[in-house]
């Protein structure tokens, strides 16, 4: 077994030297702005590469003011709202969308899959004036639930096909044994087939959390109250008065709660999306 390992040839060594020089760049940015969230704003200034000399209580401070003083509670609570939202809305329609595409043969399949392809490739500029007039008329903008349709609307074409290839990597002889025992389509989706695919639905859940949680340019034309901003708008907010007052550890505080809860779902759900992704590409 240990001889049927590959081991990199010299060609591979610079692809290899720049992942690892990728990786360690950002770990480095990653580590400086935590420990800037930790100093005071003259430790910053005066010792930006030294470690804090007095964390805890420069960290109670600059988390308090970005927390309270510049509103990112509000804000959190904001995007842990839309974002859970749109995740479920997604894979609730991702998921049946991919299985029909994947196990199923109908008339159209092949224009339906070329459509979704095709919904990838458009730019969300080009669909801002056709979309502030639509949910104007709908009466949904400047709302969380107008923000999470559209959150959820063009991020489903990308899960569908994630899950399509997933789906048709699932042996056949499944759909047959549970046909045999007189279960339906539907049946056999949710009883069957949904349950084995938790590896892809949680790869598309990741991909679709991390999309939605730091998606700015749509959240900033569809939501003008600020009492409804999501935690990206409510960064920029605080970039703008942090720079005014030099509060540059409470800018640093507001990142690090910006970026923790995508890096968490992503280490907590690693071992899952890298599981269906491979079985996604296998298709």
């Amino acid at each position: 077994m240990l001889a049927d390992r590959r081991v990199p040839s010299l060609r591979q060594v610079p692809y290899y030297a720049i992942l690892v020089a990728l990786c360690a760049f950002t770990i480095g940015v990653l580590t400086w702005v935590v420990l800037g969230s930790l100093k005071s704003n003259i430790e910053i200034f005066s010792s930006p590469w030294s470690l804090p000399a007095n964390p805890i209580a420069n960290g109670i401070k600059n988390y308090s003011t970005a927390w309270t003083t510049a509103h990112l509670g509000g804000y959190f609570f904001n995007s842990v709202v839309v974002t859970g939202a749109s995740v479920a809305l997604i894979l609730a329609v991702a998921a049946p969308a991919a299985y029909v595409l994947a196990r199923t043969t109908f008339i159209g399949r092949t224009a339906l899959s070329y459509y979704l392809i095709a919904g990838l490739g458009v730019p969300h500029v080009l669909i801002v004036v056709p979309l502030i007039v639509l949910m104007t008329d709908l009466k949904l903008i400047n709302t969380l639930p107008g923000l999470i349709l559209v959150y959820s609307a063009v991020n489903v074409p990308f899960a569908v096909l994630l899950l399509t290839g997933f789906f048709r990597s699932l042996p056949q002889e499944l759909e047959d044994a549970a046909a045999i025992d007189g279960a339906s389509q539907f049946t056999t989706f949710v009883r069957v087939m949904l349950p084995i695919a938790r590896p892809g639905i949680a790869t598309a859940a990741v991909f679709s959390f991390v999309e939605v949680w730091n998606e700015f340019f749509l959240a900033l034309l569809l939501i003008q109250n600020g009492a409804l901003r999501t935690m990206p708008l409510g960064i920029y907010s605080l970039k703008t008065a942090m720079t005014m007052t030099a509060n540059w550890a409470g800018l640093y505080a507001g990142i690090v709660i910006l970026i923790l809860p995508a890096t968490v779902v992503f280490i907590l759900l690693a071992d899952r999306m890298m599981s269906g992704l491979t079985l996604s590409a296998g298709k």
